[in-house]
């Protein structure tokens, strides 16, 4: 962190001091409004130009917003949340809109493998890529977002969805300057093959309800699944022979050019790196009640060692109704109603005077 000279911090205080007893009453809130836009932003880092979008809402000339850093999930995940074609809920577009109604500004770019960054440096040797790599490219957004001349860089935050909350917990922990709070949504609450694999049991367990399997098939293919999670964790070659085809194929994927990537994300606990943020951190853990992919229950860990670091609130919140992309059940077009009361509340939690 590079900390405020004490002589320039006692010196802005004085001018604000003296400005205050000259200057009308309303004088700040006569400076005229800047209509809200958005603005292409570029930087670089390993090599790699990364491309994204500076929200600002409507704000006062030379006023100093609050700013959030978005981060987006798993996969080719882009800037707006969505995997086009295919996969398009625009969830970090529609936090950045729920973000500016509350008058914070935003940033969110397109993470290797997608959008305008695409793979970057790392084309050319696309197994070398690793999640250290994911986590440098959003700490240098995160340095850049607080160097915008509209933000206050007192009140820079990071939120992250699903496995974006991880990468935004990895900044969180050492960030410069100081985040001013981290939100954790549906986040990526386990071990990287912890979660897929209860996720393979489960559907395992679904098909044997259905009667698609028996229960010896289920105990075999999962007996395989966990052989070939061991194999990842060990750096052997990775045995499918017991597994029908798609999910043989799925695990050769895993093992294949994304293989740097997997092993390294695992290594990574997110309860262990959530217990090493400063005290008094503000922090979020926001869960579903019909989310398959982050059970309430399997963010407890994560949840405790926010305690345990001392975070401040709001801490889990729990979504009645509410599935993996935040959407409203009645309205998928828009967030629902508890994600946004949970976000405003976190906004809220430890937030600085307005500048």
């Amino acid at each position: 962190m590079i900390p405020l000279a004490r002589r320039a911090a006692i010196g802005a205080v004085l001018v604000g001091s003296i400005a205050a007893g000259v200057l009308p009453a309303g004088a700040a809130q006569a400076r005229p409004l800047t209509p809200a836009t958005d603005r292409e932003v570029t930087f670089t880092v390993d090599g790699t130009v990364t491309y994204g979008t500076l929200h600002l809402p409507v704000h006062r000339r030379g006023q100093r917003m609050p700013a959030v850093l978005l981060l987006p999930g798993s996969g080719s995940t882009d800037r707006n949340g969505d995997q086009p074609p295919a996969l398009t809920p625009h969830t970090l577009a529609k936090l950045a809109d729920a973000l500016a109604r509350d008058g914070v500004a935003s940033l969110r770019f397109d993470k290797y493998g997608s959008g305008r960054t695409g793979l970057g440096a790392y084309a050319d040797k696309p197994e070398t890529i690793d999640y250290p790599a994911f986590v440098r490219q959003a700490d240098a957004a995160y340095r850049l977002l607080a160097r915008q001349p509209e933000v206050d860089r007192r009140a820079v935050r990071l939120i992250g969805h699903s496995e974006g909350a991880l990468t935004a917990l990895m900044v969180a922990v050492a960030a410069e300057p100081r985040t001013a709070g981290v939100g954790l949504l549906q986040p990526l609450a386990e071990r990287f093959l912890d979660v897929l694999a209860r996720q393979l049991h489960e559907q395992l367990a679904a098909a044997v309800a259905a009667g698609q399997m028996s229960p010896e098939e289920q105990r075999a293919i999962g007996r395989a699944v966990d052989r070939a999670v061991a194999d990842l964790r060990a750096h052997r070659p990775i045995d499918t022979s017991a597994m029908p085809a798609a999910l043989a194929a799925l695990f050769q994927g895993l093992g294949g050019p994304s293989r740097r990537y997997v092993e390294s994300i695992d290594a990574v606990d997110p309860a262990s790196v959530a217990r090493r943020l400063p005290p008094r951190t503000p922090a979020l853990l926001t869960c579903g009640t019909i989310d398959p992919q982050v059970p309430c229950d399997t963010t407890t860990p994560l949840a405790t060692a926010l305690a345990r670091a001392h975070t401040a609130g709001p801490g889990r919140v729990v979504l009645p109704g509410v599935g993996h992309d935040l959407t409203d059940p009645a309205d998928p077009d828009v967030l629902a109603p508890a994600a946004l009361d949970a976000l405003h509340r976190f906004m809220r939690c430890g937030a600085p005077a307005a500048r």
